[in-house]
């Protein structure tokens, strides 16, 4: 019975994904920006290797050193090399006036990684250790531009889990992490390592497949409960979600559409239904141009360029992508802590 339930559910998260691979086309000038990234691949590394999509910052005669931003599509997105750009709107991140918010230095490479999806690993725990191999030997080839300073990772549904899984496995290689939507129940253990890093998480109130109600709620709780950085933390907090345009999305999964447009309408406004908090539950009112990108870039660490092993905090061999524990029950407690929220409003 539970294999059946994971079946469907696989249809649905296919779905909606599909539905989003759609939608993205009318994004602006994205074919142009998507020609600006070149195809990669990592070495093997227990088992597996990761191929990726790449965008560098350098001109000619540059001695910059840049961050770096890794990013993970969500689900059906990685079914071949080029799909986690071709089906998303990472490439907006490559545009010259994205590029420019990048603190220090005007501009920061971007690494899009594919997972594994025509072996049955939807960025599962066994991918880890290849998606770090691969970063590390992409740094190794640009190493005269990589600020190893400077390393961030985001990703959204099911890159947002793993988002939080490469973190927690690495808490000093990355400086920053903003997963949207992950779609992973997690323990407090699995968090653990966590203490030091600031992480900004987006979620809407009511996207039932990966939403504020159905894991990002818990996670936050969790996140905060053991933070040292509240005060650089962040959540934003969607209703019913929109392009940045403010024509509705056609699912309220669909958060990275605020931000990879860095949290602010076509014409530099307020988000549409969101709302951001820090980890000590201020209110943030973001002031354009200043969001998710200046946030990010605002954050180092002071790891020397080492190649640390995992932290242990993430079982290496589980493939935690549907279960009933782990999809199918979080949804159904989804429904049940919406319906008491719309309660709670209407008598308030």
């Amino acid at each position: 019975m539970k294999k059946f339930l994971s079946v469907i559910l696989a249809l649905v998260i296919a779905l909606s994904c599909c539905i989003f691979a759609v939608a993205e086309d009318s994004a602006p000038d994205i074919e142009a920006l998507k020609a600006r990234f070149v195809a990669g691949e990592g070495p093997v590394a227990d088992g597996y290797s990761i191929d990726y999509m790449s965008y560098s910052p350098v001109g000619e005669n540059d001695s910059t050193k840049y961050p770096l931003v890794v990013l993970l599509h969500g689900m059906t997105e990685g079914a071949e090399p080029g799909a986690q750009i071709e089906r998303s709107n990472f490439p907006l991140w490559a545009s010259d006036e994205m590029q420019s918010r990048f603190k220090g230095t005007g501009g920061a490479f971007l690494l899009v990684a594919r997972s594994r999806e025509e072996d049955g690993l939807y960025w599962a725990n066994q991918l880890i250790v290849p998606l770090k191999a691969a970063i590390d030997d992409f740094i190794a080839k640009n190493s005269e531009h990589i600020d190893t300073s400077r390393i961030y990772i985001g990703g959204f549904s099911m890159g947002g889990k793993m988002t939080l899984k490469m973190a927690a496995s690495y808490p000093r290689f990355f400086a920053a992490a903003f997963p949207m939507c992950p779609a992973h129940e997690f323990t407090t253990v699995e968090l653990s390592t966590l203490t030091q890093m600031p992480i900004w998480i987006s979620a809407s109130r009511y996207d039932v497949l990966a939403g504020y109600y159905t894991y990002t709620s818990d996670i936050w709780d969790k996140l905060m409960a053991i933070s040292a950085v509240k005060s650089d933390c962040r959540i934003s907090i969607f209703g019913k979600v929109c392009y940045p345009d403010g024509t509705p999305t056609s699912s309220n999964h669909h958060v990275w559409f605020a931000v990879l447009n860095d949290m602010f309408t076509s014409d530099g406004g307020k988000y549409y239904n969101m709302e951001t908090f820090d980890g000590n539950g201020n209110k943030i009112d973001l002031t354009y141009p200043d969001g998710m990108i200046s946030w990010l870039s605002s954050y180092s660490t002071d790891r020397s360029g080492d190649k640390p092993e995992p932290s242990g905090a993430i079982a290496l061999s589980e493939n935690t992508i549907l279960s009933f524990k782990n999809m199918l029950w979080p949804m159904i407690r989804c429904l049940f802590r919406i319906v008491a929220s719309e309660v709670k409003g209407f008598f308030a």
